[in-house]
């Protein structure tokens, strides 16, 4: 699995006109689901991101975790995370999880980031999305499951 962590002022996903998510101070989450993810990879990059310390502490310094200061988490499910781009121009995305496989693992991921009693909001997985955001500083980091050993 892949996700690009965006620290944000706030951020909204809107599918056909409508917000189906928005956040406010927090993280906007990319989700990227390989045809080799499982549950495991979930876990380990649910509590990497919630641990993760990249908001300003009293000093300005990025001392703080998404919990410790209260904050918002919008997951977006994105499957273009797995495009494979080395040969030609146009990308594969081969190895990206079907979704009879991606769709379990994400909710999956978005259950247990919820787990932490922050808001977690979502867009619709499958969905064509457009989604807004402020990105704050800006930070912005990418997790791969796949260096977790």
């Amino acid at each position: 699995m892949k996700v690009v962590i965006q620290r944000v002022s706030e951020s909204s996903v809107r599918v056909d006109g409508e917000i189906v998510g928005a956040i406010g101070r927090g993280l906007m989450l990319l989700v990227g689901i390989d045809e080799n993810d499982s549950l495991a990879d979930a876990d380990w990059l649910v509590q990497k991101i919630l641990n993760l310390r990249i908001f300003g502490d009293d000093e300005g310094k990025m001392n703080l975790s998404i919990k410790d200061i209260a904050g918002e988490l919008l997951c977006i499910s994105q499957f273009t995370l797995m495009a494979e781009y080395r040969k030609g121009n146009r990308p594969s995305f081969i190895r990206a999880a079907r979704p009879d496989q991606a769709v379990p693992i994400f909710e999956y991921f978005k259950k247990e980031i919820a787990k932490s009693g922050l808001k977690t909001e979502s867009g619709i997985f499958g969905a064509d999305m457009k989604v807004s955001l402020v990105n704050d500083g800006p930070v912005t980091i990418v997790m791969d499951s796949a260096t977790k050993n």
